[in-house]
């Protein structure tokens, strides 16, 4: 069963959220907040699988939310999913780089939004390539020097090059027929990488790829 918390200023936009993953059989809404604030709260209550969290509320933001969570070892397993009216812009990759696992566009249609809450619930990122293409090339390209050159030094050419294909927005399946290696062995790779650079997620392993130089900008 996966549980989930809805995180949103709005009653509405959670009630209609609710709505949908109530009719499914393997989801379960555990609890929903008004801000960020008290969404920590309960995420440290219930312990969550997946928080849907509205980026833009009063009090506490999704971002700082996402940040919070991500920083408490107590909720290492909750999957931050942002939720946002306005599609890719600075705040997401701020919140990307929070620690959320992907982001939603609160329009999406119902059957692309339980797709993706099962996605996340899995540990992957919710990041198409397409996605990742306008993320790097309107936010990532600039340099952040983020410090994580150490952390690189200590990868294997072959965990290199699956981090380069998860920055490309490719699942681990997609990883295996690139490398030519089974999808267990990718699996592996990733999350080895992900160990050695200190990433959440793979979400914030794509961040970390291209903020470190691993990774180039338009070069796919």
């Amino acid at each position: 069963m996966i549980r989930v918390l809805l995180v949103d200023d709005q009653a509405l936009i959670r009630s209609g959220f609710r709505a949908l993953l109530d009719l499914e059989d393997d989801i379960e809404v555990v609890a929903e907040a008004a801000d960020g604030g008290e969404g920590v709260e309960l995420a440290r209550r219930y312990l969550p699988d997946i928080a849907l969290i509205d980026i833009s509320m009063p009090v506490v933001d999704g971002i700082e939310a996402t940040r919070r969570i991500a920083a408490d070892p107590a909720l290492a397993g909750v999957h931050v999913v942002i939720l946002t009216n306005y599609g890719l812009d600075e705040h997401v990759f701020d919140a990307l780089r929070a620690g959320a696992a992907g982001f939603l566009v609160k329009d999406i249609v119902p059957e692309d939004f339980l797709h993706a809450v099962r996605v996340a619930a899995r540990g992957d990122a919710l990041l198409a390539p397409s996605i990742t293409r306008r993320l790097i090339d309107r936010y990532v390209s600039r340099p952040l020097h983020t410090g994580t050159g150490t952390g690189l030094k200590e990868l294997t050419n072959r965990e290199r090059e699956a981090v380069a294909l998860v920055a490309q927005g490719l699942s681990n399946d997609q990883i295996a027929d690139r490398m030519v290696i089974s999808s267990l062995t990718a699996k592996t790779h990733v999350n080895r990488a992900m160990t050695k650079l200190h990433a959440r997620d793979r979400a914030q392993l794509v961040v970390l790829a291209y903020e470190s130089g691993l990774v180039v900008p338009r070069t796919f």
